[in-house]
């Protein structure tokens, strides 16, 4: 992202791709084409860096891209404000009532809501095509709770130890009435050296 001042963007407007936000998308569009699977949809999130993102995709496919609410980043308390530094929010004591209980969080949306909207998204997704795989683009809080999730783990976590990197490609797959994870790529990790990502805590 173009995050100059290093602020939690959140929900905010006017937060798109820089140029290498922009080649890091391309490279996880090349790695979907190079898998040569059928694709029947591709799903953003209505944010301007999640639409971005899937534009090459649906380029690279043919596809339009389909917006889904659910998909979205999560509400924030934090949000346009910059966490860290020596006038970082963190140090403010007016703002230490968010920080109350990491374990739902009470800075934002509960972890549970954001799990049961993003699964919910899937799930009507999964049942929206006759075949062919759906392309979800999302952010890396909801992804990170589906992977939780449909891991049977326990929701609240450490942010620091999310394996969720920008670009990146979590699969999953169905079995059964309900979906498993299937596989993770990283095909940006080339570009991540310079990367800026602040999207949520």
């Amino acid at each position: 992202m173009f995050n100059p001042e290093r602020v939690l963007y959140g929900r905010l407007p006017g937060f798109g791709l820089s140029d290498l936000g922009l080649s890091m998308a391309e490279a996880a569009a090349a790695d979907l084409v190079a898998r040569a699977r059928p694709v029947s949809r591709i799903i953003a999130s209505p944010l301007q860096r999640t639409r971005e993102s899937a534009a090459p995709i649906a380029a690279a496919l043919g596809l339009p891209v389909d917006i889904e609410p659910r998909l979205i980043e999560p509400a924030n308390f934090f949000e346009g404000k910059r966490l860290r530094g020596p006038d970082g929010a963190l140090r403010d004591p007016r703002n230490w009532m968010a920080l109350a209980n990491p374990f739902r969080p009470s800075w934002g949306e509960p972890f549970r809501s954001i799990a049961e909207r993003m699964l919910a998204a899937i799930d009507d997704a999964y049942h929206s095509v006759d075949g062919g795989d759906v392309i979800l683009v999302s952010h890396q809080l909801p992804i990170w709770m589906v992977h939780r999730a449909v891991g049977g783990e326990r929701l609240a976590h450490d942010p620091r130890k999310r394996r969720c990197d920008l670009s990146s490609i979590t699969t999953l797959a169905w079995r059964g009435d309900a979906p498993v994870e299937v596989g993770y790529a990283n095909p940006a990790a080339h570009l991540q050296a310079g990367a800026t990502d602040v999207g949520a805590v």
